[in-house]
């Protein structure tokens, strides 16, 4: 039996989250280039795009850059801006031809404005998009956008817009930049490290987490099938008994 068939389709998490941890190292231990490992990972975004897909996953949230990364050698955040813009030219005409509607949270502000340019064509072109939903994360930082939030609540507050007591779960998040999505059901993290890098500190608050040691330009289809299986290995209770879980489930 293969990977696949050992899916319980009916349990798709709707949406899965990938910190894309490996490029460098995986480019380093086969003597190459840091930028050739990340240019390899775009080439694993694009299948592992289409592989959720096919399997019934309706948003993908990836980490593909975020604001401690504009700390990194600056010629590395070159050659990683220069990828950007890379890969909305060559993947466009693909994402609209197969339904990939694309979303991007984070500070883009900060980004070149060639760069910014490009996303917004992307995304105005793939906005027909049913299929799923892959959203970059760019120049994004959790704290960054849970302080956003705060910023946007107090200023409505201050102007009468609002009251403090209003300010509830609902309306937090309606201030976060994924008040367009659903929170991820499931965190996949390549690379071998363990620890979710001030990533959707709110969004992942019920997500299952997935490690790997598989660096992300390793990771393909059947890699993606064992996180879901042991996703869908696990009881999701919610604060709830596992025998409240149980009963909703025949109800």
């Amino acid at each position: 039996m293969s990977l696949v068939e050992k899916i319980d389709l009916q349990r798709i998490p709707r949406h899965i989250a990938i910190i894309m941890d490996g490029n460098g190292r995986w480019a380093k231990e086969r003597n190459l280039d840091r930028s050739q490992g990340h240019r390899k990972g775009l080439d694993v975004v694009h299948e592992i795009t289409n592989d959720a897909a096919d399997l019934g996953v309706e948003c993908l949230t990836l980490y593909a850059f975020s604001t401690e990364n504009w700390n990194r050698p600056q010629a590395e955040v070159d050659a990683l801006m220069a990828l950007v813009v890379y890969g909305i030219e060559r993947e466009t005409p693909g994402m609209i031809e197969n339904g990939v509607r694309l979303s991007v949270i984070g500070d883009t502000s900060r980004m070149p404005i060639e760069v910014q340019k490009r996303l917004q064509k992307c995304i105005e072109d793939t906005a027909g998009g049913k299929r799923i939903t892959l959203n970059l994360a760019l120049s994004y930082s959790a704290r960054w956008e849970i302080i956003n939030a705060a910023q946007q609540l107090a200023q409505k507050a201050a102007d009468g817009i609002i009251k403090p007591q209003d300010i509830n779960e609902e309306t937090f998040a309606a201030h976060l930049t994924t008040a367009h999505l659903s929170d991820p059901d499931l965190l996949i993290r390549t690379g071998g490290e363990l620890r979710i890098s001030n990533f959707l500190l709110w969004q992942l608050s019920y997500a299952e987490f997935y490690f790997t040691n598989e660096y992300w330009p390793d990771f393909n289809k059947e890699s993606l099938c064992r996180a879901i299986i042991e996703y869908q290995s696990r009881e999701r209770r919610f604060g709830k008994t596992s025998e409240q879980v149980k009963t909703n489930d025949k109800a």
